[in-house]
C-alpha cells in the first residue's frame, strides 16, 4: 500500500539526540518501510556529530541552507541541490555553516526507526 503525506500533514519536532535540530519523521518501521525517510531542520550553529550507522547508508539531499558535511575523511561545503550518499559503516556528519536554517531530506536504508 503506498504511503503518502501532504506538505501540511506532517511537523517537526525536536531531535531526540541533537540540540537545535528538529525532525520530521515521513517513513520507517512504523510503515513497515524497507528505508526510513526524514526531514531535518536545523537552525544557524547547529550540527549533527561526526557519527557512524554500522548498519544503514545514509543519503542526504540538501533541501536549502548552506552547510558541510563530513565525508571520505573530511569536511565539504554543500549548498541548495547537493547530494551525499554516505556507505554504511563510514564516518559522516553536517554542520549549518549558514545564517538562515539547514533542511535536508534524508534516506536511511535499512531504517534507523
Amino acid at each position: 500500500m503506498a504511503h503518502f503525506l501532504h506538505k501540511d500533514s506532517y511537523t517537526f519536532e525536536d531531535h531526540p539526540l541533537f540540540e537545535k535540530v528538529r525532525i520530521a519523521k515521513l517513513a520507517g518501521n512504523a510503515q513497515n518501510s524497507p528505508v526510513g525517510v526524514s526531514m531535518l531542520e536545523f537552525e544557524s550553529g547547529a550540527q549533527v556529530p561526526v557519527h557512524v550507522h554500522d548498519d544503514s547508508i545514509d543519503s542526504i539531499y540538501v533541501m536549502s541552507g548552506s552547510a558541510e558535511i563530513f565525508a571520505d575523511g573530511k569536511w565539504r561545503p554543500v549548498s541548495a541541490g547537493d547530494y551525499c550518499l554516505v556507505p554504511a559503516g563510514e564516518e559522516h556528519g553536517v554542520k549549518n555553516t549558514g545564517q538562515e536554517p539547514l533542511r535536508l531530506f534524508i534516506v536511511h536504508s535499512p531504517p534507523l526507526f
